[in-house]
């Protein structure tokens, strides 16, 4: 029996089979992993599995609890009557007066343990901790809700069950490995997808190489009308391993395809002109393969599933076969691609971060309509700038303009709202344009 998504299935309730994103500890790890019965996830060095996941809503927060069989994750009822913490800032107190000289905590190590072996939770080793601190009470409410969190992530950690889209993926890549999506911030994202216009019944051509994160926010925002059409030079397609992780339906899948830019660019020859307008009256040049030292695939590609083992963290599972994902990216269809060479892309999006961008656009922008828009990404702005220059000399586009997204997060908490301590001041550059006919 199938267990794939198909369109009867409730997008925000998890399946045996689907893809999830684990936020531990409110942040301090994230990780992605499927949710098959043999699963499992490791937190220092307890491990437990992940199959009372399958069947939650996203969003449902779990604690790691030790029980007769083991460590288990344990579903977490927020109070709702609980009182907001943090919120006090008419005190008097203060820290000055704390020594920090490791003898205000009168539990030891060893009856912590003890505590532990005996089944106690871990929310009762926190309450424990702090009944037992000499100077919980004299800290600030700052500082005592800052001495429970770092407990509770001790002895009870969390993990928040979180569902993987664009923003979700983008972000936790950025945060642990940048260096696999071309340092794409989120920011970023969203405007290479506004830029190129990327809406529903468009066929978009995508040069994707940043293991497919651009092609699955792509395929999330057209929901599945019209078609993603990943190309690449060369006969090795870029590796897309990352729109698994959209849990996309097979419907969704199958408007995601590849074609080599040899097979799209056949249409040289094939351009209609106007009548009595002159042959050279379009400036569209004649597509042929790269040179043989052009492009080295194998350098230039982005390859992520090579050291996936980090950030996918999925045991095998008996039923495997059973719980096999909709495969994407399959071969363009013919009828599709004849439309293509005839009428042209709606739009073109790119993100290009270790090749030369010029390269490339010179290749793809006549497979674009007239009047089409597109978005190219570069980690770096010379490229991009060298790109404009000769858009602008070959009159091949106007409205052209390099954007430096820039985004500031910040703390946002009683009394203490300020821009956060540690954030990335680098998001990239995108240049846009619209594609026209020279004459």
């Amino acid at each position: 029996m199938s267990i794939e998504l198909n369109s009867n299935q409730n997008p925000k309730i998890t399946w045996e089979g689907c893809n999830v994103l684990l936020d531990i500890n409110d942040g301090d790890r994230l990780l992605f992993a499927r949710l098959t019965p043999g699963s499992t996830l490791k937190i220092g060095n307890k491990s437990c599995s992940l199959q009372p996941l399958i069947g939650c809503h996203f969003g449902s927060l779990f604690q790691l609890e030790t029980g007769d069989k083991g460590p288990f994750l344990s579903p977490v009822v927020e109070v709702s009557n609980q009182e907001e913490k943090g919120c006090k800032i008419d005190e008097p107190k203060d820290n000055r007066a704390l020594v920090d000289n490791n003898t205000a905590q009168s539990l030891t190590g060893d009856e912590i343990e003890a505590m532990r072996r005996e089944g106690v939770t871990g929310d009762e080793i926190v309450e424990a901790l702090i009944a037992n601190s000499a100077t919980f009470d004299k800290k600030t409410s700052f500082s005592q809700e800052k001495y429970r969190l770092k407990k509770q992530k001790k002895y009870a950690p969390r993990v928040l069950l979180r569902r993987p889209f664009a923003r979700s993926i983008c972000e936790t890549y950025f945060k642990k490995y940048p260096t696999r999506i071309g340092y794409l911030r989120v920011d970023s994202l969203s405007l290479l997808l506004s830029m190129a216009n990327i809406t529903a019944h468009s066929d978009v051509l995508v040069v994707d190489m940043i293991g497919g994160l651009l092609t699955g926010a792509v395929a999330e925002r057209m929901g599945g009308m019209g078609y993603v059409c990943n190309t690449y030079l060369g006969v090795n397609p870029y590796p897309i391993d990352i729109v698994r992780m959209f849990n996309f339906s097979d419907e969704i899948c199958k408007r995601i395809v590849q074609s080599p830019l040899a097979e799209l660019s056949a249409r040289e020859n094939e351009i209609s002109l106007q009548p009595g307008q002159p042959e050279d009256s379009c400036n569209t040049e004649k597509l042929t393969s790269p040179p043989p030292n052009s492009v080295n695939m194998d350098e230039l590609m982005v390859t992520p599933e090579n050291n996936n083992s980090e950030i996918l963290t999925t045991a095998a599972s008996p039923v495997s076969k059973a719980c096999k994902a909709a495969k994407a990216g399959g071969k363009a269809p013919e009828v599709a691609i004849k439309s293509w060479r005839e009428t042209g892309f709606s739009s073109l999006i790119m993100a290009v971060p270790d090749m030369d961008a010029w390269t490339i656009v010179k290749e793809v922008l006549p497979l674009l309509s007239f009047s089409a828009p597109f978005a190219i990404y570069h980690q770096y702005l010379q490229p991009l700038v060298t790109c404009m220059h000769n858009l602008q000399l070959g009159k091949m586009a106007i409205g052209l303009q390099i954007a430096e997204p820039w985004l500031r997060e910040y703390q946002v908490l009683p009394s203490r709202t300020h821009p956060h301590m540690q954030m990335s001041a680098f998001g990239g550059y995108v240049l846009t344009g619209t594609r026209i006919c020279s004459t």
